[in-house]
């Protein structure tokens, strides 16, 4: 994929760059192209034009992927890893994949475990750069103040982790087999009951 000057890129695990100027340069006996990217605060990262699809840099999505990002944010489905280890591979594959619906998902997977237990020092860095990542990126393309956007990802999250609840309820009780119903007794009609007077004149009668 070719950039050009002042193309809007995300770098992987970064977040958002700009593209200053594309260069040449000679690094131990080696000449090839560079893209120098300014990031947020000012950073300066060299990228090699060559390994562009190796490092996963690529254009900042459109207006219409916006959309998309919010409808996979309040999806209701989540990964819920137990082993941590596999978790964190899983995890960190995905952010370096270069892709924002892959961190989307990193994104929904530790805030959700999050609200049952305390993450460790790593996934809890991991979460707070997954944030970072979707909300700079949804900000620069719908152009609006950080706040906001972290407010409409929150409220998407919130609509993932109901649904998440909603289906989980479900599933435990299409899982609990159903009691068998008790059998009801019926008590045996009683005798009809005949005054004392009546039974007199029946006796006297016979």
């Amino acid at each position: 994929m070719a950039f050009e000057i002042g193309d809007k890129v995300i770098y992987p695990n970064h977040g958002l760059g700009v593209i200053e100027r594309i260069e040449t340069k000679t690094i131990m006996g080696t000449t090839c192209g560079f893209y120098q990217l300014r990031m947020a605060g000012e950073t300066t990262v060299f990228v090699p034009v060559d390994n562009v699809d190796g490092v996963g840099l690529r254009r900042a999505i459109s207006d219409d992927e916006v959309q998309r990002l919010f409808g996979l944010l309040g999806d209701g489905k989540i990964d819920s890893h137990q082993n941590w280890k596999g978790r964190f591979k899983d995890n960190s594959d995905r952010m370096r994949s270069g892709s924002i619906y892959d961190v989307v998902e990193v994104l929904k997977s530790l805030t959700f475990l999050a609200k049952s237990k305390s993450l460790s020092f790593r996934e809890k860095r991991m979460l707070d750069r997954a944030k970072f990542l979707v909300v700079s990126e949804i900000t620069e393309v719908i152009g609006e103040k950080t706040a906001e956007v972290e407010g409409k990802v929150e409220k998407a999250l919130e609509r993932s982790f109901v649904t998440k609840a909603k289906h989980l309820a479900q599933a435990k009780a299409s899982a609990t087999p159903a009691r068998p119903a008790k059998p009801i007794a019926v008590a045996a009609p009683a005798p009809p009951r005949v005054a004392p007077k009546v039974a007199a004149r029946r006796e006297r009668a016979s």
